[in-house]
């Protein structure tokens, strides 16, 4: 080999660790839910992967877990938060804004096309921005679910007092729904939804507040008696990102990454809504289930206004934050 030829060779390989080390963009976004795989969210998280993993060529490789099976939704915030786990999607959103809780407030909005105006608008866009200074990077926001149901099995729903005294089952984390049952008349338990089903078997409580979704998804059915269809409540559902993780991909990664985000938290809202009517269906084979009138509903709003002054009166958000969020959910309508 001459010293020319031999030149050429080495010039040629450090070219190709020099090449090697640019391309090194390989990224794993590791992401866990706490529904089952059939679920809309994880669904829609496995439309994620496969757009995700084609348009970025491979380098981006997502590795989604269902079920619950990383923990709890209180766990995997915090190991969101730590960077141990990239990406997670549930009940903790108010680690990113105190302001997401505005959509929890009861009766916020009327119907679907409100909440998803709500989501999609620039006001949404502003709280999701909030979540940079807590380590988050929030791409993309739906609604979580569907709208609320009250299911039971002591006695059936149907007007303001069948709330009294009842024990119903309301997430730990979400003081909104503590405070609206109390409104309501209720004895809030604050249970994770893993246990609600036993929870309700043994008589621990005698009611739940959960979308028709998980009443279905979780076979909570099987342990209830009825189910009021009273629409009394929705909420967020961010997509939450290790903002360490998101800041480490390239701008080309990046934009594909949120326009990814955006697609299928929109499919994730349609799913849920699409199938909201079936799923009431299929749960109407197993139990009985209410429409309250609208006058129960009337009573129900007035009776837990009191709730937005208690966060308000608090400094959770101002009534000037609550009246943005009502005008944005508006804002598509004519």
């Amino acid at each position: 080999m001459t010293p020319k030829t031999s030149c050429f060779l080495v010039t040629i390989v450090i070219l190709a660790l020099i090449a090697s080390a640019c391309s090194d963009d390989q990224f794993v976004f590791k992401y866990g839910n706490a529904q089952n795989k059939s679920d809309p969210r994880s669904l829609s998280m496995e439309f994620f992967k496969a757009e995700l993993e084609e348009r970025t060529a491979g380098r981006i490789e997502v590795e989604n877990y269902f079920g619950g099976i990383l923990g709890t939704e209180r766990e995997m915030a915090d190991a969101v938060a730590t960077g141990a786990l990239q990406g997670t999607r549930g009940g903790m959103f108010e680690d990113a804004s105190t302001r997401f809780n505005i959509v929890l407030l009861p009766f916020l909005v009327e119907d679907w096309e409100q909440a998803i105006c709500l989501v999609r608008s620039p006001w949404m866009t502003g709280v999701a921005e909030q979540g940079t200074a807590r380590g988050l990077h929030i791409p993309a926001v739906g609604i979580s679910q569907g709208f609320r149901a009250h299911g039971s099995n002591e006695h059936a729903i149907t007007t303001l007092a069948d709330f009294e005294g009842l024990k119903i089952r309301v997430p730990d984390a979400q003081e909104v729904f503590h405070r609206m049952e109390d409104a309501l008349g209720a004895n809030p338990q604050g249970i994770a939804q893993s246990e609600t089903y036993s929870a309700l078997r043994t008589g621990v409580i005698e009611g739940t507040t959960s979308p028709p979704s998980d009443l279905w998804d979780r076979r909570q059915y099987e342990v209830l008696r009825w189910i009021t269809i009273d629409h009394h409540a929705t909420g967020p559902d961010p997509l939450m990102v290790n903002l360490d993780w998101f800041e480490s991909l390239s701008p080309d990664l990046q934009e594909i990454f949120d326009a990814v985000a955006r697609e299928t938290l929109e499919l994730s809202d349609e799913l849920y809504s699409s199938l909201e009517e079936e799923i009431v269906a299929k749960l109407a084979d197993e139990v009985e289930i209410i429409q309250p009138s609208s006058a129960v509903i009337a009573e129900m709003k007035a009776r837990t206004r009191p709730v937005y002054d208690f966060f308000v009166d608090r400094g959770d958000f101002t009534w000037d934050d609550i009246n943005a969020a009502i005008e944005a959910a508006h804002s598509c309508t004519p």
